[in-house]
This record gives C-alpha cells, sequence and structure tokens, in this order.
C-alpha cells in the first residue's frame, strides 16, 4: 500500500523542471510523494505514449490509477530514463523515458 505524504492530497502537481528532477533524483512518487519500487507508473496522453517521452513525473501504479483522468494512458515499466535537455533540445522539458515496460 502506498505511503500518504501529502496529508492526504491527491492529483497531480504541475511538472515544473525542479518537481520533476526531485521525483526523478530521488525516486518519489509524483502523486503521493512516497518511495518508489516496482513497477513503475508514468501517465500521459497517447501522443506521449506513441513518443515513450512523459513529462508527468514517475509514480506508483496505484497512484496513477487513481489520479488518471479522461484519454491518459499509464505505461508500467521497470525502469526509466530521466532526459534533461540542453539549449538545442526542441523540447525543452524535462521527461522521462520508460526503459522495460512491462
Amino acid at each position: 500500500m502506498k505511503e500518504d505524504l501529502r496529508g492526504g492530497a491527491t492529483g497531480l502537481r504541475e511538472p515544473t523542471r525542479a518537481w520533476v528532477t526531485q521525483c526523478a533524483l530521488s525516486r518519489i512518487c509524483g502523486v503521493c510523494e512516497g518511495g518508489l519500487g516496482r513497477p513503475i507508473a508514468f501517465l500521459g496522453s497517447p501522443v506521449e505514449q506513441d513518443r515513450n517521452q512523459f513529462h508527468q513525473p514517475p509514480m506508483h501504479l496505484a497512484c496513477a490509477e487513481d489520479v488518471r483522468l479522461g484519454d491518459h494512458v499509464i505505461v508500467v515499466t521497470a525502469g526509466f530514463d530521466f532526459i534533461r535537455p540542453d539549449r538545442d533540445d526542441p523540447d525543452q522539458s524535462p521527461r522521462f523515458e520508460p526503459n522495460s515496460a512491462l
């Protein structure tokens, strides 16, 4: 069961550069802020799924299911790469690439 460190808060935070970097480097869930194990879930649009690049930070599968809306898709993986854009990158947002889909 996931640990709720946000005092019952649910929902996605704005995926700011600082927030997604903290989630990636600390390996914490982007919803409940609890430590991540495996599997890891990513929530995003069908376009993000097709590109295999997500802007929302990693999360527990249960957390992703709790905040999923509309046409959002959930991709489950055992690991991910964190992409920090350089100045020549057309997408200036940090993003995540799942590397071992489950």
